[in-house]
């Protein structure tokens, strides 16, 4: 019995993302392309591996343990791509990087350079991409690296296919129109006001039920908005008043919002995110290694120059 691994891999792959559509996308075939290769490779084995009878098609009994095969021959082939890497001196290769906006602007382009300086034959390439989207790529293969936010007070992400390494705490702060007679002192003030709010599933949004709840009122969402340019506008146009992290405070020109002085607000934490090597050496593939390091190294720039800017020491990172 001859089995072509090529085509282990698109059973692998309509295994993992539930369908052949899906998997075509993935593997950049046509739907009609990944048919013929499932049929060839139950050619090949003798065996119905795919359940047609039904309308969404799905593996049988046999295609499943073949699946199963095919996970183990791709980690056999990257923990062979690992060892590879030892006997040449110059890292190089794709990674795939999935992130938000305020860390592409402010932690991935500075990294971007020192990865370039360091190491050029190495090609990042970044998604915009957040939330559960940007997990489920990562879990699928689609990204190597996961920059994720979430308010600190949820728990850490913890799943043991993932591999989850602290990166920066970003403390909240409140802003209000610049025309404000006075800036609020405590977020009980702000209960009846209109609010540009997050998405609840993304970080200022947790934080905004957060402290809605512990000071029992019920927020007035009049606008949801994902980015924090639009939200930043809406608050100088006196639409309302919101919560955004530091980051997203950097590149506001001075008396377009108002900063409050409220400092009970919280942060939001930033993490990278890859996926548990389940090779033989249990080692993190070098690529992503140092496209990790070099994040973290503009992270520690941007910590000292926070650091110099607002004049106090930033909190630590909790490990």
């Amino acid at each position: 019995m001859d089995i072509d691994p090529r085509r282990l891999r698109v059973l692998r792959e309509v295994h993992l993302r539930g369908g052949v559509m899906r998997a075509a996308e993935a593997l950049h075939l046509t739907p009609s392309a990944v048919s013929q290769q499932l049929v060839q490779l139950e050619r090949e084995v003798g065996l119905a591996l795919v359940d047609r009878s039904q309308r969404r098609v799905s593996l049988t009994p046999a295609g499943r343990v073949l699946a199963g095969y095919a996970e183990r021959v791709e980690e056999e082939l990257a923990e062979a791509r690992r060892e590879l890497t030892r006997f040449t001196e110059r890292l190089a290769g794709p990674v795939r990087i999935a992130a938000f906006p305020t860390v592409i602007q402010h932690i991935l382009v500075p990294a971007l350079r020192d990865l370039a300086a360091r190491h050029p034959r190495i090609e990042p390439a970044i998604h915009e991409v957040f939330g559960p989207p940007a997990l489920q790529e990562l879990r699928l293969g689609e990204a190597d690296v996961l920059i994720t936010e979430q308010d600190m007070s949820r728990p850490v992400l913890a799943q043991p296919s993932l591999a989850t390494r602290a990166l920066f705490v970003d403390e909240y702060r409140v802003v209000v129109p610049p025309d404000w007679p006075e800036p609020p002192r405590h977020v009980s003030e702000l209960a009846d006001v209109p609010w540009v709010a997050s998405e609840p599933h993304l970080a200022c949004g947790q934080a905004l039920d957060r402290l809605a709840g512990l000071h029992g009122f019920e927020p007035r969402k009049l606008h949801v908005i994902t980015d924090f340019a639009p939200t930043l506008a809406l608050v100088a146009a006196g639409r309302g008043v919101a919560i955004v992290p530091t980051l997203a405070l950097l590149d506001v020109r001075e008396g377009e919002v108002l900063v409050s002085d409220i400092r009970d607000v919280g942060a939001r934490r930033i993490d990278a995110v890859t996926r548990v090597s389940r090779t033989r050496s249990g080692e993190p593939d070098p690529v992503q290694a140092v496209v990790i390091a070099a994040i973290e190294r503009a992270t520690a720039e941007l910590e000292s120059s926070l650091s110099a800017r607002l004049g106090q020491p930033r909190d630590e990172v909790p490990g």
